[in-house]
């Protein structure tokens, strides 16, 4: 008796905690995954009726089995949908809670319902599913802000702001230009979620565990069913693939950094010391402490969801870098990842849509800021090449020293007097001073791509056309 309580006594300092019962304990703990996995119920409902569908079509199994299978599918996805299932931690995932309570549910005609199939095809069916139907949903996400950004860029296509390199003033641009420069960063998001759905249009099931099966199954029937364009050419591929899952978070890690830089941006333009936009009360918050500020959160917040979806793309490719062929249970640790970066980015860019939308321009402040930094001094230099014959390099140094001479006056370029200009250089003539207002320098910007507000139109119309 002493020796039997000393043992206990031993084993539970041993598994200590939430473990106290050993080793058991601990395998349940690290083999479950209905926790996160029981996301994919309609993805695991959907998926066996169209196997069970298949599977009476080739007389694999009997008509009358397949209907109460089919039956029984959809009274568990009403008891999921309305809260009345109750899953357990003991069934390990998805597909055996739902396995379970089908035999309850139709007896023994649920224990045909996994002929021809496994859960390694299964899981790699559900989760290509969702992911697939998650990339649609992004792909409208980017639709709605490409179209904010148009009505943007529409709207303030003659709006002048200044446009930075090194965030430095560089030259001035139209705020429509600087719209459209996120249109094209965000189409090409848009651009690799079609791709990425291209590339992941082929049904896994019928894989089975890694070898195919004997039965004389249809895949290219349920492939049709689940709306695939075709199945998956190899089975031991078919389950040790996780490369759509990775595709979406290399898609959404880029995405969210576009983002990340659009928010940056918001964060310093809505600045008293930048002041080109304001955001509403309902994308900022107030200081707990400080009564007169107002603080960008909404866009800080979009910001850091980078870091996190760029971990989630970090953590999967360690995970699947050294998985021999073909299935191992270390992708069971795909899903979370992709769950939270999906939840994440899909949150940024319907915050970013809405700043997109909500915030008032302050042109004035732009217009003021677009001449600073004398950002017209490329447009003296253009001229000179243009109407003085000189070479760029020289006309360079002559625009370098008319800078200087501005700086020493503490003016700006278009404030120089003519013979402040023809001391410089005798070449110079009144005209140059056609070139040297800032709406004058992006109306000259005419070349495809450019600033200039007939040009950024064109661009608008071209998006329109395509959105």
């Amino acid at each position: 008796m002493a020796d039997g309580s000393s043992e206990t006594k031993s084993s539970n300092q041993m598994w200590g905690g939430r473990f106290a019962s050993g080793p058991d304990a601990i395998m349940e703990e690290i083999n479950a995954s209905i926790g996160f996995d029981k996301k994919l119920y309609a993805q695991d409902i959907r998926g066996s009726v169209a196997h069970a569908t298949m599977l009476a079509h080739q007389g694999i199994i009997s008509a009358e089995d397949k209907d109460k299978i089919v039956h029984g599918l959809d009274t568990i996805l009403s008891e999921i949908e309305s809260g009345a299932f109750e899953f357990s931690r003991r069934l390990e995932d998805i597909h055996m809670n739902v396995e379970a309570r089908l035999a309850t549910l139709i007896g023994p005609a649920a224990g045909r319902l996994h002929t021809a199939r496994s859960r390694n095809d299964q899981v790699a069916l559900d989760f290509r599913l969702w992911v697939k139907e998650e990339l649609q949903k992004t792909e409208r996400a980017l639709t709605a802000l490409i179209s904010a950004f148009l009505d943007r860029a529409e709207e303030h296509a003659d709006t002048v702001m200044p446009g930075f390199t090194h965030l430095q003033t560089a030259q001035p641009v139209t705020f429509g230009h600087h719209c459209m420069a996120y249109v094209e960063m965000f189409g090409r998001d848009r651009s690799r979620v079609r791709h990425a759905i291209e590339h992941m249009d082929e049904s896994p099931i019928g894989a089975a565990a890694l070898a195919g099966t004997g039965f004389p199954i249809d895949r290219h029937m349920t492939a049709k069913a689940l709306g695939f364009r075709e199945p998956t050419r190899n089975s031991i591929d078919t389950v040790s693939d996780r490369d759509f899952a990775l595709e979406f978070l290399s898609i959404a890690s880029i995405a969210a950094t576009h983002l990340s830089r659009l928010a940056e941006e918001i964060v310093i333009w809505s600045t008293p010391q930048f002041g080109f936009i304001r955001l509403s009360d309902a994308f900022s918050t107030g200081s707990s402490i400080m009564p007169q500020k107002k603080n960008p959160d909404a866009a800080e917040l979009v910001r850091a969801k980078t870091g996190r979806i760029n971990g989630s793309l970090i953590a999967l490719l360690t995970v699947m870098k050294g998985l021999p062929l073909a299935y191992s249970k270390d992708m069971q640790e795909d899903k979370e990842q992709v769950f939270d970066a999906a939840e994440s980015l899909e949150l940024a860019i319907a915050a970013m849509t809405g700043m997109v939308r909500d915030m008032t321009v302050r042109a004035d402040r732009m217009k003021a800021a677009a001449g600073s930094g004398y950002s017209t001094a490329t447009d003296l230099a253009d001229w000179l090449v243009r109407e003085a014959g000189l070479p760029f390099r020289d006309a360079h140094h002559v625009t370098g020293r008319a800078v200087a001479l501005a700086e020493q006056k503490g003016c700006d370029l278009a404030d120089l007097s003519l013979a402040d200009l023809q001391s410089i250089n005798p070449a110079i003539t009144g005209k140059v001073f056609d070139v040297l207002t800032v709406e004058a320098s992006v109306a000259r910007r005419t070349s495809f791509g450019g600033t200039a507000p007939a040009e950024v139109r064109k661009q608008i119309a071209w998006w329109r056309a395509r959105n």
